[in-house]
């Protein structure tokens, strides 16, 4: 008898041991969009260059495949991903041969479909037979790639562009809506709502006896709220990523500079603007504070600084747009880090002023004001560093959730330019963990 109440205890010891998340509250999320490969010069990235992170990281995701207007699964970069000349999905698995803990997931979605097509994420989620499709799509892919498991960074509708108003204009605002007048309007919200979770339960059903997980990524300005039933999603996937950055960007706000990725809130903010509201609606609805990541961006948004920018640059800011496109990354509007710090160096010509985050609460910004004696436009950048990093995860530590997202790897400092050590921004957060 005492051996069977033995034996009894050590299975039932070794059942709790193996529900226990080991990383419960320590995830590294590495993102890495393959397209990086495209850049040329010294911003392009190669499958080589993830190695030096990946000892940091807990999990790699490799973004982003897309929807086909079959509703399957589909290589978002069909040469690179699966062509006979790369095929990434198949060395980016095998990747786990050197970093045997490392957990490989492909990401569906990231807002990397074209624009005019994001309706297929909504329309898949209607019926069973697009459910279905996406889903046997899903076995086939893993079929033949080790992947880990999937994330979906699924492409639900953006919000319109959140303003701060008088109380003349907040009633004003309020009557156009009632009216109808100024809003995306999704007429089937809640069936999209309720399409997904049915998505996210039925494909966990196909992936759990393959010991494959889920992860689904919140994306940039989509109200969680509205699309994610947060009660009924938490049983089904592993972790939830929050991109609570981009909150401000040249793009969506080319009129006015601010903090594009604060922790908290501040007066004469939109209160909901901030990585505290985003993971409080999660907690808040029930999804274990260890299946919550936060995104921690990589580079900074930077805007043109006009004469009638004030010239202290504290935000926010009156802003003509975008600023100009970094030498390596060549984007409008965007900074990589290494782009970044090489802007604040002490013998960089055009050097930026620096402004730090004391508070640990908004993140650093950097500007060169407008000068009125040449016309030359200035610059204003928010931007994310190792010290601003570093507050984040503390953040997540502090509330116990459930680790970091690194969004993404390509635009880290991943040569070791600004100070000798690679992925300085991996590092510094991993590390407050």
């Amino acid at each position: 008898m005492k051996t069977l109440l033995s034996a009894v205890l050590v299975i039932l010891c070794i059942q709790a041991a193996l529900g226990v998340d080991p990383l419960e509250h320590s995830k590294v999320v590495c993102y890495w969009n393959s397209t990086a490969y495209e850049r040329q010069g010294p911003a392009k990235f190669q499958l080589e260059d993830t190695r030096p992170a990946l000892s940091l990281c807990t999990h790699l995701i490799y973004g982003y495949a897309h929807i086909n207007s079959n509703f399957e699964i589909t290589p978002g970069s069909p040469s690179l991903d699966t062509g006979s000349g790369y095929s990434y999905y198949r060395l980016a698995t095998q990747l786990k041969r050197s970093f045997p803990d490392l957990k490989i997931y492909l990401s569906v979605g990231g807002n990397s479909d074209p624009y005019d097509e994001e309706h297929k994420y909504l329309v898949l989620t209607e019926t069973s037979e697009g459910r279905t499709k996406f889903i046997n799509s899903v076995n086939r892919l893993l079929n033949d790639y080790d992947f880990d498991g999937i994330d979906l960074a699924w492409q639900f509708p953006p919000v319109k562009v959140k303003k701060q108003r008088s109380t003349l204009g907040s009633f004003w605002h309020g009557l156009k809506k009632r009216l109808g007048y100024g809003k995306f309007q999704d007429d089937k919200e809640q069936e999209h709502r309720d399409g997904f979770t049915i998505l996210v339960r039925d494909l966990k059903a196909q992936l759990r006896p393959r010991f494959k997980s889920l992860t689904v990524t919140v994306l940039p300005h989509v109200n969680a709220s509205v699309y994610y039933d947060a009660r009924l999603l938490a049983p089904n996937i592993e972790a939830v990523h929050l991109f609570a950055f981009d909150q401000k960007t040249p793009d969506r706000n080319p009129k006015e500079a601010d903090y594009p990725a604060p922790i908290y809130g501040s007066y004469g903010r939109v209160a909901d603007d901030n990585v505290n509201a985003a993971s409080r609606y999660w907690l808040e609805n029930g999804t274990p504070g260890g299946k919550i990541v936060v995104g921690i961006p990589t580079y900074a948004r930077t805007w043109k600084l006009t004469a009638d920018s004030q010239i202290s640059g504290v935000p926010p800011i009156v802003t003509d747009g975008p600023g100009g496109p970094g030498p390596n990354t060549n984007e409008e509007g965007l900074l990589s880090y290494t782009e970044m710090c090489s802007k604040l160096t002490e013998h960089a010509a055009g050097r930026l002023r620096r402004v730090g985050d004391p508070s640990k609460k908004y993140g650093s910004y950097a500007y060169q004001s407008y000068n009125a004696d040449t016309g030359e436009q200035g610059i204003w950048a928010g931007y994310e560093d190792p010290d601003t990093a570093g507050n984040k995860a503390a953040f997540v530590k502090s509330k116990g959730l459930g680790g970091i997202a690194i969004v993404d790897l390509s635009l880290d400092d991943f040569r070791g330019v600004c100070t000798g050590d690679k992925y300085p921004i991996i590092r510094a957060a991993k590390y407050k963990l």
